[in-house]
């Protein structure tokens, strides 16, 4: 509408300039002709298709014109329709101009917040009254409210919720160097059960199965214990921390194996049955 509107007017200028070397009779002629082709028009066509940008124009064009003026023109609308259509861009033109403007502080710019985000981020220590500090000396104006707002919309704790480790944050960061190990049983061909020992590497999932007995003693546990402590040496891999639950298959003896390589037996506080389905779905 905003590129037709302007159209309409120029092409209207434009022939208001061809019809000035013209003269009256033609002028008549070609307005009489004009008429009876409109007549033709309204005959076939019920109710014409009138676009806004054609409402806007014909409303400003005629609405000065007096009512019985209106009403002896060969119009495609009737001059009731061209009155209500200037009511409503008078009406629509009023609700624009008196529209309540949005009210409260405007918002921050994101080039600040982008830089408060990337202070929290980077130093865990810095709450937001040190965050609003580090903008003063650089020179940007921010009430420390604003700051705080910054961070609690963005999901940033505060800064000593932030500086402590959670258990997720310290899987992430150690992932390439914890394990977790696990019995699981299954059922032989002969219809024996076997107590399959398996350990899984936290930073990609790969399960390694490293033994299998009908009768898991304390000696065996601990030679199982052993040998995948020079699996690991062997494959060049760092490992500082074993995650095991409680069962009463893991001997101290077990637990010395690993300690005596600086490796950190972490435990889940109680047995914990669904771990042998969680590793028998990976395997």
């Amino acid at each position: 509408m905003l590129l037709r509107l302007p159209y309409l007017a120029v092409s209207s200028v434009f022939a208001l300039l061809r019809l000035l070397p013209i003269s009256d009779v033609d002028k008549d002629i070609e307005i009489l002709t004009l008429r009876h082709q409109l007549a033709i028009l309204q005959r076939q066509i019920d109710r014409p298709r009138v676009t806004a940008a054609d409402r806007a124009f014909l409303a400003a064009l005629l609405h000065r014109l007096p009512r019985p003026t209106l009403r002896q023109l060969h119009l495609i609308v009737s001059p009731d329709t061209i009155l209500r259509w200037h009511r409503d861009l008078i009406r629509r033109r009023h609700a624009k101009a008196s529209r309540r403007k949005r009210s409260g502080r405007p918002p921050t710019r994101r080039s600040i917040q982008a830089l408060v985000l990337r202070l929290a981020r980077e130093n865990f220590g810095w709450g937001y009254r040190r965050i609003h500090g580090e903008l003063a000396a650089l020179g940007i104006t921010v009430a420390p409210s604003t700051v705080w707002e910054i961070l609690k919309q963005h999901g940033i704790e505060p800064a000593p919720e932030r500086d402590r480790q959670t258990w997720a944050a310290f899987l992430r960061s150690q992932a390439h160097a914890i394990l977790a190990c696990d019995f699981f049983t299954a059922t032989a061909l002969n219809g024996a059960t076997v107590y399959v020992f398996a350990v899984i590497e936290h930073v990609n999932r790969r399960i390694r199965i490293l033994s299998a007995t009908a009768h898991p003693t304390a000696a065996w546990v601990t030679q199982v214990a052993r040998n995948m402590v020079m699996d690991f040496q062997d494959a060049g891999a760092t490992v500082t921390h074993l995650i095991r639950d409680c069962d009463s298959k893991y001997t101290r003896a077990f637990d010395a194996v690993f300690e005596a390589e600086g490796i950190e037996i972490v435990t889940t506080g109680v047995r914990v049955p669904r771990m042998n389905s969680i590793m028998e779905r990976w395997v």
